[in-house]
């Protein structure tokens, strides 16, 4: 079996796709399969950045497409770069798929799902969809004129949810995800369940006393309140900034709290514009961390902070959340008490769970976990407990490598074959 993953970025770039991506094609290239992967010769952070066209690397098969490279700025120019990522994607499809090979398309560029089913249908190959997201769904729950993007994306949709239809499997990384595919239409026996992860080997919980980087951070008898990663509109900022400003205001005696947030994007320069007129000094913002050194920076919090607008629930999963929990780390997840991250919090009393706009509560829960250092040194082990058992990278290749077996030994999917492409199957269809 020759499995084909496409994704516009790769190792050794480190956004959150390509992370899970070279996680899960290493992993599977060491158990044996024939790995290979169409990407771009792109970094997320680095626009650039010019890497190898055609390398071997851990196994795995890289083919790196070309592409433009106008970077994050302009949402018109970012539209050029996955356009060029789509056309140049596809004619590498087509000339290495061939027939019978598993087509496995992530969610980066948007849609791309659409061209790899495309492909599969003309090599007769096998597609999976793993979704890391839900888009359109995602731009227009961030849109203001939410009517006016409906109408707008109106044709992608109905080509995304027949490559949706069509596929032999989708993937989604929770359980609220695979609702929203069953309401759109999907088979629940083309749907599995597999949640994204962490590397509980290389990411450990580190003590503070321990911690380098918490040293040279000039954290030491500070409670820490971290943020890592990713910050941007899906992410709740206003939270934050009102905690923040509290806090800014306590007595000096009281204010033992610090705010660390590593990592980028829109709201991270907010904040990071607001800390500065406000000259608020327990703030501090770093860049992102290397791989090798996340153990660390992760570890250098006493607690992180998890985002997520509620109207984004099982379109988008966090996955900062398994490296926290990695980390040894509670987490107070900012966002519905219903959503994916809040059910694991609970069950496992690894955390909190704040609702949007509440400040106030953010800002006590915070004081209560400094407060009793033990209770919070408890929820981080438990989290630790749940990221081995439930969300570890060695766990999640064990479910792929299943996943893929079970597709390799099913007989074709003959609806990626039908001329009725777009249309949508009339009844619902068990799997042959």
């Amino acid at each position: 079996m020759r499995l084909i993953f496409v994704n516009r970025f790769f190792h050794p770039d480190h956004s959150a796709t390509s992370q899970m991506l070279s996680d899960l094609a290493f992993g599977l290239a060491e158990h044996g399969y024939d790995v290979n992967v169409i990407t771009s010769r792109l970094r997320y952070d680095d626009a650039g950045a010019q890497l190898a066209a055609t390398e071997t690397v851990g196994g795995v098969r890289v083919e790196r497409v070309w592409t433009s490279r106008h970077g994050r700025d302009a949402v018109i120019l970012r539209a050029v770069d996955y356009l060029t990522f789509y056309l140049s994607a596809a004619w590498a499809l087509l000339k290495i798929v061939r027939r019978g090979d598993v087509l496995i398309a992530m969610t980066d560029p948007p849609a791309v799902s659409v061209v790899a089913a495309l492909v599969a249908k003309v090599r007769v190959a096998r597609l999976i969809n793993w979704l890391q997201d839900i888009f359109p769904e995602v731009a227009e729950a961030l849109t203001p004129g939410r009517a006016a993007a409906k109408i707008l994306f109106l044709p992608l949709r109905i080509f995304r949810n027949a490559s949706l239809r069509h596929a032999e499997r989708n993937v989604a990384i929770g359980a609220s995800m695979a609702e929203r595919l069953q309401n759109l239409g999907v088979d629940r026996e083309r749907i599995a369940v597999i949640p994204n992860w962490s590397d509980v080997e290389a990411i450990r919980p580190i003590a503070p006393s321990q911690n380098a980087l918490r040293a040279d951070w000039n954290l030491a008898n500070k409670f820490v309140v971290g943020y890592s990663g990713n910050l941007g509109r899906a992410h709740d900022v206003e939270t934050l900034l009102g905690a923040i400003a509290i806090s800014a205001k306590l007595p000096a005696r009281t204010r033992a709290i610090h705010w660390v947030f590593i990592g980028g994007g829109a709201g991270y320069e907010r904040l990071k514009r607001e800390a500065e007129i406000g000259e608020l000094k327990n703030v501090s913002f770093y860049p992102y961390q290397p791989r090798g050194a996340l153990a660390e920076s992760l570890s250098a919090a006493d607690v992180h902070i998890v985002s997520l607008k509620p109207e984004l629930e099982g379109l988008i999963v966090p996955s900062k959340f398994y490296g926290i929990a990695a980390a040894g780390r509670p987490t107070i997840f900012i966002g519905s008490s219903r959503g994916e991250v809040a059910r694991d919090i609970v069950s496992r009393d690894c955390g909190a769970i704040v609702a949007i706009g509440d400040a106030l509560a953010l800002l006590e829960t915070i004081n209560a976990m400094a407060q009793v250092p033990a209770r919070c040194a408890g929820m981080g082990e438990r989290a630790r407990a749940m990221c081995e058992e439930k969300f570890s990278r060695m766990s999640a290749i064990a479910m792929w490598s299943r996943l893929l077996l079970s597709v390799a030994e099913a007989p074709a999917n003959n609806t990626c074959r039908t001329s009725h492409f777009v249309k949508p199957p009339i009844a619902k269809r068990q799997e042959p």
